[in-house]
């Protein structure tokens, strides 16, 4: 689906989390993740979306996909599958997939986009990490990159790419 797009910050060694928490805060991550999803539908696993501390994130369509759907609140839009949630929003100009892992390996095939937040370290501890991005079929359109600062521990990069 030309309009998919998955979202994550990704590090060197394909982390993206561990016990189901971000690796570490980067304010302007926070920031650009805000600016590109707010007013657009955002898909996540239920694991996820009871991440969130403040729970559905505002000005934005939160989609959330569970085994037993009937258990969520009903301040978002629950599904069983990928595929019943893809059909609802597919008139949708862009729709986000923010997590979690199971759900970046059963989309990913199907994404036209990625937008990567690289953070230039590993985390050898984490347990919870990205696909490969296979750049047979994925091709770099875009990259910002950032060093580490008083705000930023890491070094980091934005990092846009297109299905080929």
């Amino acid at each position: 689906m030309k309009n998919l797009s998955l979202i994550a910050a990704v590090a060197g060694n394909r982390a993206i989390g561990k016990d189901n928490d971000l690796l570490c805060h980067l304010p302007n991550d926070l920031k650009h993740f805000k600016a590109l999803t707010v007013d657009h539908t955002i898909i996540m696993g239920r694991h996820t979306f009871e991440s969130l501390p403040a729970g559905p994130l505002p000005r934005r369509k939160n989609v959330v996909l569970s085994s037993r759907p009937e258990l969520l609140p009903s301040t978002v839009s629950a599904f069983s599958s990928l595929s019943e949630a893809l059909a609802e929003e597919r008139g949708e100009d862009e729709l986000f997939i923010i997590g979690g892992a199971t759900l970046y390996n059963q989309s990913i095939a199907d994404a036209g986009r990625l937008y990567i937040t690289e953070i230039h370290h590993d985390f050898p501890d984490a347990d919870t990490f990205f696909p490969e991005i296979d750049l047979r079929v994925w091709k770099e359109i875009g990259r910002e990159d950032f060093p580490a600062d008083d705000r930023h521990a890491y070094a980091y990069s934005f990092v846009v790419y297109e299905r080929i």
